[in-house]
């Protein structure tokens, strides 16, 4: 399973970097588009929605949801020329943080709070809606941070992200395995543990200490720089966790099968949906 993964990862960096840095913005928000939803495929069932037309009509609504935002707002649009982000994309990606701060409460009393979506899946699909959408959002504004001056600065804006997040799945696996004994949340994910929490986050910050002396970081940013990638790297955990309580409840071990090793494109994106609006709100109000 460990060389699958390995495998895959080594697969799909290369991709990821070519459309991180080297697509327009356009073909960005249209990759960006296709994965949020490949991920809106795999949540339906999550839904309980297993015939095909409906997980279709589900992905479409995902899609159209999409195409009006980017009608409402033109990719030369997102920022303003007081620099300001766009109100419409702004609280798109507020209601994303509003949902996370609802997850987190959702997966803290799991399995109680399984009665809010019992008595109907249509509210999973909701809660669909407030992930995938925001995510969208918060990816294309970060990724056009500074762009007429610099085209690849928002690019690596959206690596460092990944670097976190990938830094604090790599740890808490290794961290788990070598160290683990207390569970985090066993009635959400067995497997995770506070040790390996601890080996993630561990991780994370070396990952910010490197890029803040690569990248030279003011001094007088330092807190705010590091209170972001640690709301961005807890984040992450939780992001995992929502997807891992969502499964555990439907039933399902992984979203999908088209990663080997990795299981589908919603176990993978599963933290980036969380990471990514709470990294861009937290550089919104501390580092913008």
């Amino acid at each position: 399973m460990l060389k699958q993964r390995i495998i895959t990862a080594l697969l799909l960096i290369p991709i990821a970097l070519y459309c991180v840095f080297l697509l327009p913005l356009w073909g960005f928000s249209l990759f960006i588009q296709a994965v949020i939803m490949m991920g809106a495929w795999e949540w339906s069932p999550l839904m309980g929605v297993r015939r095909k037309s409906a997980r279709i009509a589900y992905v479409a609504f995902i899609g159209a949801i999409i195409g009006v935002l980017s009608w409402l707002v033109p990719l030369g649009d997102l920022w303003g020329d007081d620099g300001a982000l766009n109100s419409v994309t702004y609280y798109t990606i507020v209601f994303g943080g509003v949902w996370w701060v609802i997850a987190l409460a959702l997966i803290v009393n799991y399995p109680s709070s399984r009665r809010v979506w019992s008595r109907t899946r249509a509210i999973v699909g909701v809660f669909g809606v407030l992930i995938f959408i925001p995510t969208w959002a918060a990816l294309m504004t970060v990724r056009s941070i500074n762009f007429e001056d610099n085209p690849y600065f928002g690019g690596w804006v959206v690596l460092f992200i990944l670097l976190l997040v990938w830094a604090a799945d790599v740890g808490a696996y290794f961290a788990g395995v070598r160290y683990g004994r207390n569970k985090m949340m066993p009635a959400v994910s067995p497997g995770k543990t506070m040790e390996g929490l601890c080996g993630g986050v561990t991780l994370a910050f070396v990952v910010m200490m490197v890029v803040a002396h690569w990248t030279k970081v003011p001094a007088d940013q330092f807190t705010g720089y590091y209170l972001t990638g640690l709301f961005t790297v807890v984040a992450s955990v939780f992001g995992d966790l929502n997807e891992s309580m969502f499964k555990r409840s439907a039933g399902v071990k992984d979203s999908g099968s088209i990663l080997p090793g990795h299981g589908g494109i919603l176990d993978r994106i599963d933290s980036l949906t969380a990471a990514v609006p709470v990294f861009t709100l937290a550089y919104l109000e501390f580092l913008h």
